[in-house]
């Protein structure tokens, strides 16, 4: 399936955002708005998206953030700040929905920074999220994070984890430095979404490998805790990327959730 390209107002310039629908002519089904990684892209997800959709029987559309895939790359000189998720979530998704035309609350599924902004923007616009779906978001800095995210650091600058990334994005420094740079940041330590989280109406379901060399459990129960009637799902033999790890059992348990939103 080939990429198709929107032109938005963001940041000062314009930028043009890769995306690709699955399943339009489900017309009348959920759409479910695919958020991608700290590294991914729309080719990163693989075909977990469509096996998702097909399953649901949903209309799925998946997208690359600035500076990811095929989208407009980074600035030179353009540096993220310890805000870029909400941004995302409160600037960047609402005006690439309405340059794509999608008036209608949406479903929302994000792993990790992905996951992340996916809460964000329920949190910021209840009236427009119908649920989220979160695979091991980030709700506030640990150190077991920051420390595997400064070792992956050395793998890509060894070579051999650049060499993978350039497959999914035509500037992979603008992806691996944009995302690491940021995180790796003293102020960053104190970043905390938990707070926003209580504004979320939409039902939530939050699924994280219990083996997560990202985050512990506390990432997702903290969540339960700010939002009544969120659903955890904590997968054993896991890490961090339980699409990859544990595709089906991820895909039954969207499904259920999907079909038992209002």
């Amino acid at each position: 399936m080939l990429s198709e390209f929107a032109a938005i107002d963001w940041d000062g310039r314009t930028v043009r955002i890769e995306h690709r629908f699955i399943a339009r002519e489900r017309v009348g089904a959920p759409l479910v708005v695919f958020l991608h990684e700290g590294l991914g892209s729309v080719s990163a997800w693989g075909d977990f998206p469509q096996r998702l959709c097909d399953a649901a029987r949903v209309r799925g559309l998946v997208y690359s953030r600035p500076g990811y895939g095929r989208s407009t790359p980074r600035a030179p000189a353009e540096h993220w700040d310890v805000d870029f998720m909400h941004r995302q979530a409160r600037e960047l998704l609402p005006a690439l929905l309405a340059a794509l035309a999608i008036a209608e609350p949406v479903w929302l599924f994000g792993h990790s920074d992905g996951g992340s902004i996916a809460l964000l923007y329920a949190a910021a616009f209840p009236e427009r999220a119908r649920g989220a779906i979160v695979l091991a978001p980030h709700v506030f800095v640990e150190a077991v994070g920051v420390a595997s995210i400064a070792q992956i650091r050395a793998a890509y600058e060894a070579g051999e984890l650049r060499a993978r990334l350039a497959k999914h994005h035509d500037d992979p420094d603008s992806a691996f430095y944009g995302w690491n740079d940021i995180w790796g940041r003293p102020d960053f330590a104190h970043w905390n979404i938990e707070r926003e989280l209580e504004s979320i109406a939409c039902p939530v379901l939050a699924l994280q490998g219990v083996d997560d060399q990202y985050g512990t459990l506390e990432q997702i129960r903290r969540i339960a805790r700010r939002v009544p009637g969120t659903a955890l799902l904590e997968l054993a033999d896991c890490g961090h990327s339980p699409q990859r790890d544990q595709p089906e059992r991820v895909i039954a348990a969207s499904c259920t959730a999907l079909r038992r939103a209002p």
